[in-house]
């Protein structure tokens, strides 16, 4: 029984070393298969030929998790197009997969600079703290995080300094506005303060105009019936009679006529023959 049970021992053990083995090999073949397709994408991106390399980085992603280099380098030639989502999205992926430090700290880094290109200047702080975990030395994550730092200040005063003149204006507007009523209430006094000033003008301006119509039209018909008997009492000065009136124009219309027979005894006299042409 014991024999039996070493044996099965041993054929159990045996069993799983070559299942770790073919596992391993697996992983190296698929390694291998993942690379060779990682450095056809490099040759077909260093041919500016971005949709081969796209495709060729993507065979080598789905071959073999532990390629790291694969999503990197898919990652920077999306960075490169301007692609910052998937740019970001293949950089963790870089990151994850990555068993050395140094790879983690390029793809931290690169995390971190899809941060700065998106002003979300406080994930890059955390992204180059972590690059810098990983690569305490590199002088180009320290430069890019007290650069970010730096934004992310000036990003907060200035919110700070906009919400500051928002309040500052709705304490203006407030009180304009409270200026304003004081204002109309003001004016609507002095119109009711007005309209009473007209309407008692308005009275005493026609009671006076009465009185002066009243006393006028009295005035005038006496006035006139005494100018016009006193008229017809008093002559006017050297005004002629009617005799004299009657002997000027008659004596008038004789010497006019005296005149106008002169003036056609002279045409009479002086009339010229027209002569007749002949053709």
């Amino acid at each position: 029984m014991n024999k039996i049970s070493t044996v099965l021992l041993l054929f159990f053990v045996c069993l799983s070393s070559f299942a770790q083995e073919v596992d391993e090999k697996e992983k190296e073949k698929a390694l291998r298969s993942s690379t060779n397709y990682t450095w056809d994408a490099n040759k077909a991106l260093s041919e500016d030929d971005f949709i081969a390399a796209e495709v060729d980085y993507r065979k080598a992603i789905s071959k073999s998790a532990d390629n790291s280099a694969a999503p990197y380098n898919l990652g920077n030639a999306y960075y490169q197009n301007e692609t910052y989502n998937e740019a970001f999205g293949r950089f963790k992926e870089a990151g994850e997969a990555s068993t050395s430090k140094a790879d983690k700290h390029k793809a931290y880094h690169n995390m971190g600079n899809v941060f700065m290109k998106r002003k979300d200047y406080a994930k890059a702080v955390e992204a180059y703290k972590e690059a810098l975990r990983n690569n305490p030395t590199d002088e180009e994550t320290r430069y890019n995080l007290a650069l970010a730092k730096e934004l992310l200040k000036k990003d907060k005063d200035d919110k700070d300094k906009d919400k500051d003149d928002k309040d500052e204006n709705k304490d203006q507007d407030q009180k304009d506005e409270g200026e304003n009523e004081d204002k109309k209430d003001q004016g609507e006094d002095g119109d009711k303060g007005d309209e009473g000033d007209k309407d008692e003008e308005k009275k005493d301006d026609g009671k006076d105009g009465e009185g002066d119509n009243e006393s006028d039209q009295k005035k005038k018909p006496e006035q006139g019936e005494g100018d016009n008997e006193q008229n017809q009492q008093q002559p006017k000065p050297n005004q002629l009679s009617k005799q004299q009136v009657e002997n000027l124009l008659r004596a008038m219309q004789n010497a006019e006529k005296k005149v106008q027979d002169k003036i056609d005894a002279k045409k009479v006299k002086g009339a010229k023959i027209k002569t007749e042409k002949d053709w």
